[in-house]
């Protein structure tokens, strides 16, 4: 994806004000040989680019006064109640370097799985994201989790997954197969399903 953005002389807290009163937004560049570098943004463009999954997870194109570079969407900093992006990070990507961040899980097939279609489990998404590493050229914008033949009672780790070629999953505290999602009936329906069966049963 690719974005403009305008280099910013001037930077404090009351210069940030007026941009945020013209529909700008400040943000900063870092990361690379290079110093940091003060840009702004246009609201409406920046605002829209972060509704799209794709902006989060993929290396960008930034374009300043004609040049373009690669960077990364590191964090946002939003008003506490109004629909405003106060503040926007980008780090810079180098082709040859590996880097480290997060892409989203996307679960697929849960509805046509035997768990769903035959026993009405519910699927408990545990982990919604994974933190991985891989030079930017093999960056995944999502991974999937395929639910198809997941049945109640399934517990999906992360070895009963694909990871796509060059990624590597980076783990935290030693846990390197972690709990993806589990698929589980609920306790009513367990309940209801008990009680028909008992209505069933013949009597002596």
């Amino acid at each position: 994806m690719q974005f403009n953005a305008t280099k910013r002389s001037v930077q404090g807290s009351s210069a940030s004000r007026r941009l945020r009163h013209a529909g700008r937004v400040p943000a900063i560049v870092y990361g690379g040989a290079e110093a940091p570098l003060n840009i702004e943004l246009d609201h409406n463009e920046i605002f829209h680019a972060l509704r799209k999954e794709q902006f989060h997870a993929s290396v960008l194109d930034m374009l300043v006064e004609g040049q373009k570079q690669s960077v990364l969407l590191r964090s946002v900093q939003w008003h506490p109640y109004k629909q405003l992006v106060l503040h926007v990070d980008f780090q810079r990507v180098d082709a040859k370097k590996i880097i480290h961040t997060k892409v989203p899980l996307h679960f697929i097939n849960a509805d046509i799985s035997p768990a769903v279609k035959l026993t009405a489990a519910v699927v408990t998404h545990v982990l919604t994201e994974l933190e991985i590493e891989c030079l930017p050229a093999n960056l995944p914008q999502f991974i999937e989790v395929d639910l198809a033949a997941t049945v109640a009672g399934d517990a999906i780790h992360l070895a009963d997954i694909k990871l796509p070629v060059g990624v590597k999953h980076l783990s935290h505290g030693g846990d390197e197969n972690p709990l993806i999602a589990s698929v589980n009936v609920p306790a009513a329906k367990k309940g209801d399903d008990a009680q028909d069966a008992g209505a069933e049963a013949p009597s002596a």
